[in-house]
């Protein structure tokens, strides 16, 4: 079992900022992570509707999202702390996709960060 952060969403808040700085990874992200909601639900929705087509998509969606930030990520100086175990995978990209993302959004950190590329890259 990996490293354990007491207060996970804090620790993962507080290292943010930091691994979100290329103003492609920033792009990257404001697509990917709608996607990667969207995704989530129809997946979720395919489950419970019993449609394949639905979960399909959303796989692909899901797919697709995560590589876009994968991708986003090989560019940041400073690379995220890597992932120490399959349920620290999923716990800090679900955190990220639902919680910490969006608060980074709607706060002005993604308008800081947007704002201060040229400084940096």
């Amino acid at each position: 079992m990996g490293k354990r952060h007491p207060n996970f969403p804090a620790w993962q808040w507080r290292e943010y900022p930091n691994n979100h700085q290329h103003p492609t990874n920033l792009i990257l992200h404001l697509i990917a992570v709608p996607l990667f909601i969207l995704a989530f639900l129809l997946i979720v929705t395919g489950v419970f509707s019993l449609s394949f087509v639905n979960f399909a998509i959303g796989i692909v969606g899901l797919l697709a999202a995560l590589g876009l930030q994968r991708h986003g990520h090989t560019l940041e100086e400073q690379a995220c702390e890597p992932f120490t175990d399959r349920q620290d995978a999923m716990s800090r990209l679900l955190v990220e996709q639902f919680e910490t993302f969006p608060r980074f959004f709607l706060s002005g950190g993604w308008w800081r960060a947007w704002r201060e590329r040229h400084r940096r890259h």
